[in-house]
């Protein structure tokens, strides 16, 4: 049931790269359509909330491995609330994949009237190249990503000399219009939840497993790099816009859908001639209408991922879990292919995508902080939390923006999320599923929370140390699980020496255990038992004017796996849990050594 780890984060970073580094195709357009001459403060809002961002999925990635999107962190806070993240993702997918289609084949120049029906069929194309997994798709998202990124060196470096603050205008329309045009470029936020969504196949940290995955460093290499290139790349490339000529202001506010190809066509004159200019514009839109093919390609491969998941933990029905030969598994394939198609035919026009898509991205990103700031489970540092939240309520606030002002997008994300429910609910139903509302008190009785590294640590090798002054019932159960653990057992006799010497016990004739008479009794008997019962007895013996502090050094040095101490009987357990040795055991012993007290 496991899909193959084949992303490594060279891969996973073209992935990203694809949809999250092609927002700035339109972002910087639509920030000009809302703001004008004024958009380069919201154009800076949103990089800072897109690097945020950023920064808080590196957390999430580090704690979900097996997939760190919205569907992930909200599962463990309602499974109902998670499905309803899942379905806003299936919705900002779907959108993603059409719009960045579409603004592929503007960038083409394919007339306005043949966009549809192309955009759709690239979609299908797109899908079937997902039949092959991630991996390969991901080579090719790193082969577009490149030429990409030289483009936008290229326009930002021919634009150095020319940049200028005399065209920027300060926000004078109030707090409630620039709060408007700022929620409504908030589109650079995609990408981070396609990237969460596919830690389930990254390849994993060094010395993990798939019972133990980690991802944390995979992830944090893919992403640093690319939010870096975005948010900088698209400040810049907003203010080489805003620092042409007033007199090209028409022009800005109709080419706004290739905002980039225009930028390297009007700079490129600047700099070396008209020839060059219409040249490098054509190269511009065929190297960004292919990156903006493989933003379809992250969405789609996205959305396979996201319904796996959720077949695989029962909330789709188990047939989405089968697997082709390439590990991706078939109906989601073509769910992920069929959406977008549906949606790239039915859009009239790219203004309608950009409406439709934001509700979609902002409500996962905000139900995915706002389930893992609430997680007290979730093992994050005070400032990753507190950092968390802050990022979550002004997700909230431009997601509750987005729903009141825009009556279409409202409305096509309560369709997407009424028809997932109702089919996630017929799916439960065939399966044999009833939800049923109990108690806490009843629901921890019937499945006890555990912690999430709860697991069983029995293994062969384990090395146990048991510290005792006589021929006690511990012996024998230390003998009994070095037995069981098929380990070395080292015995412990600690003879404790209080009075005060001249100088240190090291220069003393090294003490032997044959010679104290109590000690030898332990030892001889327990070396016999042990080759009885092949078990490896390893006899130790020390002076020790600190008995609790021999103890640890012995346990941290040899690299033992489980410590065990024992008392006589219960009025001594009960010295022992108050006395001096035993506390400072418990309280200075390594987390990776367990401490066993026997009585």
């Amino acid at each position: 049931m496991h899909r193959p780890r084949n992303l490594d984060w060279k891969r996973a970073a073209a992935l990203l790269y694809g949809d999250w580094g092609t927002s700035k195709a339109y972002v910087i357009g639509l920030a000009f359509v809302a703001a004008s001459y004024g958009a380069l403060p919201i154009i800076v809002c949103v990089c800072l909330l897109t690097a945020a961002v950023g920064y808080n999925y590196i957390v999430i990635c580090k704690h979900f491995p097996d997939g760190g999107g919205v569907y992930s962190a909200a599962r463990d806070q309602s499974r109902v609330l998670a499905a309803i993240g899942a379905l806003l993702l299936v919705a900002n997918f779907s959108v993603t994949a059409a719009l960045s289609g579409w603004a592929a084949m503007s960038y083409f120049g394919v007339p306005s009237h043949w966009i549809p029906w192309a955009n759709a069929c690239t979609i299908l194309v797109v899908g079937g190249i997902n039949y092959f997994g991630p991996k390969h798709t991901g080579n090719f998202a790193g082969g577009l990503a490149i030429p990409m990124v030289v483009v936008v060196l290229f326009i930002i470096g021919m634009s150095v000399p020319h940049l200028s603050t005399q065209n920027l205008e300060v926000w004078h329309q109030g707090f409630t219009k620039n709060w408007l045009a700022f929620t409504g470029v908030i589109l650079a936020l995609s990408g981070v939840e396609a990237i969460a969504n596919l830690t389930g196949v990254m390849k994993l940290d060094p010395h993990s497993s798939h019972d133990q995955p980690r991802v944390t460093e995979t992830s944090r290499k893919a992403i640093l790099p690319v939010a870096g290139e975005v948010v900088f790349g698209t400040i810049f490339l907003g203010w080489a816009m805003l620092s042409l000529p007033r007199s090209k202001a028409p022009e800005l506010q109709s080419r706004w859908e290739d905002m980039i190809r225009y930028l390297g066509e009007e700079y490129g004159r600047l700099a070396f001639g008209n020839d060059f200019a219409a040249i490098f514009g054509i190269v511009t839109g065929i190297v960004i209408g292919l990156l903006l093919l493989s933003a379809v390609n992250t969405a789609i491969g996205a959305l396979i991922g996201l319904s796996y998941m959720m077949a695989r933990d029962g909330e789709m029905p188990r047939s989405f879990t089968r697997l082709n030969l390439h590990g991706v598994p078939w109906i989601p394939l073509g769910i992920a292919a069929g959406l977008p198609f549906a949606v790239a035919v039915l859009a009239p026009n790219m203004e309608i995508l950009a409406g439709l898509y934001a509700i979609g991205v902002v409500g996962a990103i905000t139900v995915n902080l706002g389930s893992c700031t609430l997680n007290r489970r979730l093992p994050l540092a005070w400032y990753e939390r507190g950092f968390m939240a802050v990022t979550f309520v002004v997700l909230l606030a431009v997601e509750l923006t987005i729903a009141r002002t825009k009556n279409d997008a409202l409305f096509f994300a309560c369709c997407v999320v009424g028809v997932g429910m109702a089919l996630r609910a017929w799916s439960q139903k065939r399966a044999g599923l009833r939800t049923l509302t109990v108690s806490e008190k009843l629901a921890a009785h019937v499945a006890p929370e555990l912690p999430p590294d709860f697991h069983i640590n029995l293994g062969t090798g384990q090395s146990i140390l048991v510290a005792a002054r006589g021929l006690t019932p511990v012996l024998r159960f230390a003998l009994e699980e070095a037995r069981l653990r098929q380990g070395p057992l080292y015995v412990l006799y600690v003879k404790e020496l209080a009075v005060t010497l001249p100088g240190p016990l090291e220069a003393a004739e090294r003490p032997k255990w044959q010679q104290d008479a109590e000690a030898a009794k332990i030892m001889y008997s327990m070396l016999e038992l042990g080759a009885q019962h092949n078990v490896q007895v390893i006899p130790l013996y020390t002076v020790s004017e600190n008995p609790a502090a021999t103890v640890l050094d012995l346990a941290a040095t040899l690299g033992i796996d489980f410590l065990i101490l024992g008392a006589r009987h219960r009025r001594t357990l009960a010295q022992l849990f108050k006395g001096d040795v035993a506390n400072r055991v418990a309280k200075d012993l390594p987390e990776n050594i367990q401490l066993i007290i026997y009585s």
